[in-house]
């Protein structure tokens, strides 16, 4: 049987990396595991060995837990290091606080202790601002933080922001929780194994990404202190984040291992990003953008800048990207693992056209 897609598969903008489709070594990764029987819920020959190679990857104490979604991950990771009085303290950017319609509060009834950062980044300080009340029965406990890496504002952690974090959270009786959804991003753009700023750096629990990367719609916890994050077995079915079929979860994400596809796919989608700022820079050099600024240092793929409304709005009829803060004028532009050259430069020629006008 033919099946005639229902979209044009050479379309592509600059909106978001959940835009993109599955990777072709993960369809083949998936195809390869299939036909025959496998037994469910994760008794099954890929999640044992997803096991082994994620705890080549970050400690022989990792244990992984494939999830569904980033929200679910980052729900089941929160749930496993928290009492039911126990508090939260993020980044007012944070995915957790701004995207994920409450589910961390709702599903778990913890309570979100946020904190404004100007790049998406906490530091000890910062964490300290909110990480007080001990013993107060009035007050959610704060006992954990939560760190993105690449943050929302495109930006990165490097070890020891991670280690001076964790040393204050584990000081204070907090674990550390990471939003890993562009983990590989954050790799690619530090030249660093993941052990290098995950566990070494003293994170507690890691919220795992592959949607962003190229998977069909699977995230994995990482429990790198056991002692600190429990009941994992029992807290993923409860959040229905436990599939029955788990060797194609499992599969998809030791592609991202195997032969470093996951590390080539964002080291990929970061040097399009890369291309695109320094295109778009040389024009405000010259003066042929006026109006265009950039507002973050964003290794990865994700650009930040700000250029007026109208011009905005001319682009986004051609290429689509999204508004970030309409009120000065930012947007946000997302590469992914499948962006080409050809892409980039279109958008570019789109932008100079459209700023020329104004």
């Amino acid at each position: 049987m033919t099946t005639t897609p229902l979209h044009d598969p050479d379309w592509r903008g600059f909106a978001s990396d959940n835009y993109a489709g599955v990777h072709p070594e993960v369809l083949a990764a998936l195809a390869a595991a299939n036909g025959g029987h496998q037994v469910a819920y994760g008794e099954d020959v890929y999640t044992a060995r997803l096991q082994q190679v994620v705890r080549e990857q970050l400690g022989e104490q990792a244990e992984t837990f494939p999830v569904f979604n980033g929200t679910g991950a980052n729900v089941v990771s929160l749930t496993s290091v928290l009492p039911r009085w126990g508090a939260v303290v993020a980044a007012s950017t944070a995915h957790i606080n701004t995207d994920e319609a409450g589910a961390p509060e709702r599903m778990t009834g913890l309570k979100l202790l946020t904190v404004p950062t100007p790049d998406g980044r906490l530091t000890p300080e910062l964490v300290d601002r909110e990480a007080w009340g001990y013993g107060n029965e009035h007050r959610a406990q704060p006992l954990a933080v939560s760190i993105t890496q690449t943050t929302e504002m495109g930006t990165l952690y490097t070890p020891a922001e991670v280690r001076a974090i964790a040393d204050l959270a584990h000081e204070r009786g907090m674990a550390v929780h990471m939003d890993g959804a562009r983990l590989w991003n954050a790799a690619a753009a530090l030249g660093l194994p993941f052990r290098d700023f995950v566990t070494d750096a003293g994170v507690d629990v890691l919220s795992l990404g592959g949607t962003k990367n190229g998977l069909l719609g699977v995230e994995a916890v990482v429990v790198l202190s056991p002692e600190r994050a429990t009941g994992l077995t029992y807290l993923r079915k409860l959040t229905m984040q436990l599939t029955s079929k788990m060797r194609f979860a499992s599969a998809q994400l030791l592609a991202l291992f195997e032969d470093d596809l996951g590390l080539r796919s964002a080291a990929h989608a970061n040097a399009m990003a890369a291309r695109l700022r320094s295109a778009l820079e040389a024009g405000v050099a010259d003066g042929s953008l006026a109006g265009l600024a950039f507002t973050q240092d964003s290794p990865a793929n994700a650009i930040f800048a700000t250029l007026p409304l109208e011009a905005a709005d001319r682009i986004r009829e051609q290429v689509r990207f999204y508004d970030w803060d309409r009120s000065r004028g930012e947007v946000r532009w997302m590469t992914s693992w499948d962006t080409t050259e050809a892409d980039v430069d279109r958008f570019v020629a789109v932008v100079r056209q459209e700023l020329g006008r104004g």
